[in-house]
């Protein structure tokens, strides 16, 4: 690891107990620091991630956050589902504690070559995919942030001349300070995230700080179809790079040639990779066949243009699930490919009335309660032919703790219906 000693000594508190929260607050601890841990939920998630913490020395509370636990600390760290209103957040600001994120605490004693990859669709697939070329060609590589493991649960293993593949979120953007990638890849722009930014415009801003601290040494990757590409590279110092698709390659494949080109993979080891590739969990992800309704999770779609991706690669008529926590997007935008192809939508979770009204005089819609209940009217919704397509447009928090757990209980769902129909 670079700059071991860091964080040695430092009263340092976590707030949050998610994921990365855990394998952050246990790199701190290895690292010599003093830690803490803060999160406002008492329930079996947390309680489960305070007993995987790596000492009884790390002090835990659930269920509130307290002044204590910020008072004289040197340094707070932000989970990204933390937004800054939280009271540890502001309680820093007024006692001039500094606020940094995951990828930060880790970026500051990772040895290996960050490739850093944000966007609003395709992050996930992309950060894959780059892992994978690497891996192809012989490089040690760890894939890591939004994907799989946290960035700092996978510090302690990396060692110089090894790489990481990076997804990183706006969240996770907002408190860098020195997070430096030798490669950024911001892949597009799409409305995203409205429950969190006010505006478009500080979403863009967020995004945009993962080139912030890149120099002329360093390489920024951006998508030539997206309108905003131009202006954002005049605010670069890094060499800036355009992708664009082609006739053999998809949006996100070039992207990921135009990363394998920085670092010297040949062309053919990426159309090696691209053709062996077949796709990942939870994003269109076939799950099963039913008296001829296929049945597709595409729990991982969380935006609008995610869905839209899905409903086009379809050529069969869908019964759409969709719904869970409302993120301020505007889903009458996910019609123009809805039309004509989606028979019946079965909304779910928080944000069902929303998407209701979006959709009301467009699309004959139900409701469920439970996501076992949207599979089982899909089903009865479905003829031969059909497909019946998980792809939420929403986060899942408000049923689920991440998009993995609804995608397994979407396929648990399935199953148990395919049971049911012998």
């Amino acid at each position: 690891m670079r700059n071991h000693d860091y964080f040695r000594g430092k009263s340092v508190t976590v707030v949050g107990l998610a994921r990365s929260g855990l394998s952050c607050a246990n790199l701190l601890f290895d690292l010599g620091a003093k830690v803490s841990v803060t999160d406002s939920q008492d329930n079996a998630i947390t309680r489960q991630n305070a007993s995987k913490l790596r000492s009884k020395e790390i002090k835990a509370e659930l269920g509130a956050h307290t002044y204590e636990f910020i008072k004289g600390r040197d340094l707070v760290v932000i989970s990204p589902g933390v937004p800054d209103s939280a009271p540890p957040i502001a309680w820093a600001g007024d006692l001039k504690v500094p606020v940094k994120s995951e990828i930060e605490i880790g970026s500051i004693v990772c040895p290996a070559t960050i490739i850093a990859v944000t966007g609003s669709c395709g992050k996930t697939t992309v950060t894959t995919l780059i892992g994978k070329i690497l891996e192809a060609e012989g490089r040690r590589v760890f894939t890591c942030g939004n994907i799989g493991n946290p960035f700092c649960g996978e510090i302690q293993d990396m060692r110089e001349g090894d790489f990481v593949a990076l997804e990183v979120s706006s969240f996770q953007l907002e408190h860098i300070v020195s997070f430096k990638p030798k490669a950024a890849l911001i892949l597009n722009f799409s409305r995203n995230h409205l429950d969190r930014y006010n505006n478009m415009e500080e979403y863009i801003t967020a995004k945009k700080r993962i080139f912030m601290n890149q120099d002329e040494g360093d390489f920024l990757v951006l998508n030539k179809e997206d309108k905003l590409s131009g202006k954002i590279a005049a605010e670069a110092k890094a060499k800036v790079i355009f992708f664009s698709r082609t006739s053999r390659l998809t949006s996100n494949q070039a992207a990921v040639a135009a990363i394998g080109g920085i670092f010297g993979i040949k062309e053919e080891t990426c159309q090696k990779v691209f053709s062996e590739f077949k796709g990942l969990e939870h994003r269109f992800e076939f799950v099963a066949e039913i008296n001829r309704v296929k049945f597709i999770n595409d729990s991982k779609a969380t935006t609008v243009e995610s869905c839209k991706m899905a409903l086009e690669n379809l050529s069969s008529p869908v019964i759409l699930i969709a719904g869970g926590r409302h993120k301020g997007l505007d889903y009458s935008g996910l019609l123009s490919s809805a039309r004509g192809k989606v028979k019946v939508a079965i909304l779910i979770g928080e944000a069902r009335q929303n998407i209701r009204e979006a959709f009301k005089e467009e699309l004959p819609l139900e409701e469920a309660n439970t996501l076992e209940e949207a599979v089982g009217k899909a089903y009865r919704n479905a003829k031969a032919g059909d497909s019946v397509l998980l792809s939420p447009m929403c986060s899942s928090f408000d049923m689920f703790s991440s998009y993995e757990e609804r995608g397994r209980a979407f396929k648990k769902a399935v199953n148990d219906l395919l049971i049911e129909e012998g």
